[in-house]
């Protein structure tokens, strides 16, 4: 069985289905739009916020240091350490709690560039509101 989806066919048993179906989604938009999103959904998270902090502060942190820095369990602290490595914020290793994590700095920059651009964009629009 087949399902069409925008003038693209997929075959029901394709494994990577809502890949490619994101994909599509994404698309439509530039690239900056695209990385800024996945960016901010890799932080939109208050543990991985305190986890970004975390390590920040230490310059580099061990898996068990962040679990007992958080009221959370290691598998889910485990999860938004995942995250955020898949994301490029951080590098490091899974392998348990003996993983070490770092910020990776250049990708923390261009995050930081693109929601700078964003704001300012939707800043330099102010005036044109009336609310």
């Amino acid at each position: 069985m087949k399902v069409f989806y925008r003038n693209f066919t997929i075959k029901k048993n394709d494994n990577n289905i809502s890949d490619k179906i994101k994909a599509m989604k994404t698309e439509q938009f530039d690239d900056q739009t695209v990385q800024l999103a996945q960016l901010a959904k890799a932080i939109a998270h208050p543990a991985r916020i305190e986890i970004l902090r975390k390590i920040a502060n230490h310059g580099s942190c061990i898996c068990g240091e962040i679990v007992e820095a958080l009221p959370l369990a290691q598998a889910t602290v485990s999860q938004h350490l995942k995250a955020l490595k898949e994301a490029g914020l951080i590098c490091g290793e899974i392998d348990g709690p003996k993983s070490c994590y770092c910020i990776d700095y250049k990708k923390l920059s261009q995050l930081k560039f693109l929601l700078d651009s964003f704001f300012t964009g939707v800043e330099s629009s102010r005036t044109k509101c009336n609310c």
